[in-house]
């Protein structure tokens, strides 16, 4: 496929994430713990990107807005088949969870798929980021830095240079 393609290609499908991240907050209003259903949520949000079961019978469905979305939600069903929480996962006290020794499979449950992976074979480390915002709508990055072995060596926090802010956007 021609660069222009590509390129026309990967920014429709930006834009198609950023139209769909911005009508999360209507999707959700239209939600209730106890009352909605799985159907429910499917039918705001769509497929999940994965579903996680949980003890009980329950499961849980991640919602991913990254990589041009800074928010990344995890929507949990009871056993009953009913809605009992709805999660933003990409918030500090979750990315405090997350330290040197832990695997990263339970990275990936506790915050979703990150918005960028890049391996560094010389140095044996992996680097996923995860775009957020931090208050007062600062664009951050948080990253997870992992071994060979998929264990997490360690996490740094920085600006995302990607924002609009940094390119000379709003």
């Amino acid at each position: 496929m021609p660069l222009i393609y590509r390129a026309a290609a990967l920014a429709a499908a930006a834009f198609s994430l950023l139209a769909l991240t911005a009508c999360d907050p209507q999707r959700i209003s239209e939600l209730q713990p106890g009352v909605s259903t799985e159907a429910d949520v499917r039918d705001r949000f769509g497929a999940p990107e994965n579903v996680w079961d949980e003890a009980g019978g329950a499961r849980t469905l991640e919602y991913n807005r990254q990589p041009a979305g800074q928010v990344n939600y995890m929507i949990t069903i009871g056993g009953d088949g009913r809605m009992t929480a709805l999660r933003q996962v990409l918030a500090p006290e979750n990315f405090a969870r997350v330290v040197p020794g832990t695997r990263m499979d339970e990275v990936r449950r506790l915050l979703g798929k990150p918005a960028k992976v890049t391996p560094y074979e010389l140095k044996r480390e992996t680097h996923a980021d995860w775009r957020y915002l931090e208050a007062p709508n600062q664009a951050k990055v948080f990253t997870v830095v992992y071994g060979p072995d998929q264990v997490v060596l360690r996490t740094q926090t920085g600006a995302d240079l990607d924002a609009p802010e940094f390119k000379g956007g709003k």
